[in-house]
């Protein structure tokens, strides 16, 4: 698992919850399935325990994971993080679009560029 990009300017905490979000949205993570201890992760990635914790705290707050008190940490079964994701994305997109509005750049040609950029 390669989660930690020491060129990534965001905290390593970070980098590891966005890690395991994206992991969670796209199914790879089954709800309930339990998370790695602190302890495991944070010697497969040679990094602190208070790091992996901190990660922890990150997606259980954000609703991807919850905590069983003595057993560990487990997905969360929601089929509302995805739909949060889309609207959250879809926000970020009205963001752009209104942007290119402003400095006179056509949307349609926006969305092409971006279409063309992705098959690369």
């Amino acid at each position: 698992m390669n989660f930690i990009d020491y060129q990534d300017s965001r905290p390593i905490y970070e980098q590891i919850a966005d890690r395991y979000k994206l992991l969670i949205l796209k199914g790879v993570l089954a709800p309930d399935e339990q998370m790695p201890s602190v302890r495991k992760l944070a010697m497969e990635l040679s990094t602190n325990p208070n790091t992996v914790q901190k990660a922890y705290m990150e997606l259980e707050r954000a609703g991807y994971i919850y905590t069983v008190k003595g057993r560990g940490n487990f997905v969360r079964a929601d089929e509302g993080l995805l739909l949060m994701k889309k609207k959250e994305l879809a926000q970020e997109l009205r963001g752009i679009f209104r942007k290119a509005r402003e400095i006179g750049i056509d949307i349609d040609e926006l969305i092409e560029e971006a279409k063309d950029n992705d098959r690369d």
